[in-house]
Order: structure tokens, then C-alpha cells, then sequence
């Protein structure tokens, strides 16, 4: 099986990254400059039309949306134990993940770009100030969840990889989110796994890539 991930740093495609290490599967990475528009490109709407990273493609065919393709990675290798095993439990790590998708991601894209959710001149810094109180609000839960805890469920599972890129990506927005404890000594906790050590050198070594790129 052939598997390529289509990935940028910083973007939410650490995420399935993190988990096809925890897997040991073999992949290929497709590095798409986002802060260039490369998703734009010809070449990589003929893969995902909705111009958004991750993809991930298994033998030629693109899987996107970030949960499928966790969901995908944890079926696939089932021997790696990324999701719980008993159904109700296996729906709230679900709920979890579809929860870092549809609420706090927005958010963070909220603050990252500001004009996607309006156009009126002078409006940004309001825009991102309401995207930042609102995502507080959403680690605050997170944290209440946390609390006496190593991880979201009973072991590591791909929960606690969504949650951390949205935790990091949000603590790099705004300080303020390391105030929360729980989930602060979960992102260290996450730092600590090989898989997430190799992928910050990995994206070390990619954004070093871009920035050679731009200089010639």
C-alpha cells in the first residue's frame, strides 16, 4: 500500500502525521506551502478541490477531512490502538475529535484569518479578539476534561493527537491558553512521544525548505 500525506507545517496535518508514526506505517509526505497558496495550484486541486491540507492518499486515491482520515489510519492499523475499543467509548473519543473539528478549529482560523469572517475595513482585530475569547472558552472545557488525567481516555489515542495540534496552534495565537494546567501538561506530555519529536523536526526541517525556496 502506497500512502503519500499532503502536509504543511504548523497546519492541522501534524495530526495524521503523528498518527502514521504512532502506527509505523510507511508514507510519503506531499509538502504544500500554504503561506504561498500552493494549495491552489493546479496540481494539488487535482487531488483535494477543496484546497486544504491534509490529504492523505492511499494508492492514488485522496482521503480528505481531518477525522476520516484518523479514523481511516486507526482501522487500518488496528494493532497501533489509536482509538478506544468499546463502542461507547470509541464515539466519545469520536466526539472528541469532531468536537476539536467543528469548534475549535474554527476559531483558531478565526484568528488566523481574520477576513474570512468579515470584510468591513477595521473589523480584524475585533474579529480575532472575539475568535481568541472564544476558543479560552472551549480549552477551559478541555481543561475540566483533562484534570486527573494522562490523556482524554483511558491510553493515547487519536483524541489527544487532534487536540494537541489545536492546543499548540491556539497557545501560539494567544499566551493566555497556557494558563490552563491540565491541558498545558497534556501538550508536554504529547511533546515527549517519538512521533511528535519527529514530526518537530520534520517541520523544522520543512519550513527550512520554504525559506530556501523564497530566498533563490
Amino acid at each position: 500500500m502506497q500512502l503519500t500525506l499532503a502536509y504543511c507545517p504548523i497546519a492541522c496535518s501534524m495530526v495524521p502525521y503523528i498518527l502514521l508514526t504512532e502506527a509505523g506505517a510507511s508514507f510519503d509526505v506531499l509538502s504544500v506551502n500554504l503561506f504561498k497558496g500552493k494549495q491552489y495550484t493546479p496540481e494539488y486541486l487535482s487531488i483535494n478541490p477543496k484546497a486544504k491540507v491534509p490529504t492523505l492518499i492511499i494508492d492514488g486515491d485522496p482521503l480528505t477531512e481531518n477525522v476520516a482520515i484518523q479514523v481511516w489510519i486507526a482501522r487500518q492499523f488496528p494493532d497501533a490502538d489509536l482509538m478506544p475499543q468499546d463502542a461507547l467509548t470509541y464515539a466519545k473519543a469520536l466526539a472528541v475529535m469532531s468536537w476539536c473539528s467543528s469548534a475549535i478549529h474554527p476559531k483558531l482560523t478565526q484568528q488566523a484569518r481574520p477576513e474570512r469572517y468579515c470584510e468591513i475595513d477595521g473589523t480584524s482585530d475585533n474579529v480575532r479578539a472575539l475568535g481568541t475569547t472564544a476558543m479560552l472558552e472551549l480549552f477551559a472545557l478541555a481543561d475540566q476534561q483533562l484534570a486527573g488525567r494522562e490523556w482524554f481516555f483511558d491510553h493515547f489515542t487519536c483524541a489527544d493527537a487532534y487536540f494537541y495540534w489545536c492546543f499548540r496552534r491556539g497557545a501560539q495565537f494567544h499566551p493566555d491558553a497556557l494558563k490552563f494546567e491540565h491541558c498545558t501538561r497534556h501538550m508536554a506530555r504529547m511533546d515527549e512521544r517519538a512521533s511528535v519529536k519527529k514530526l518537530l523536526a520534520f517541520e523544522a526541517q520543512v519550513q527550512a525548505e520554504f525559506a530556501q525556496k523564497e530566498s533563490t
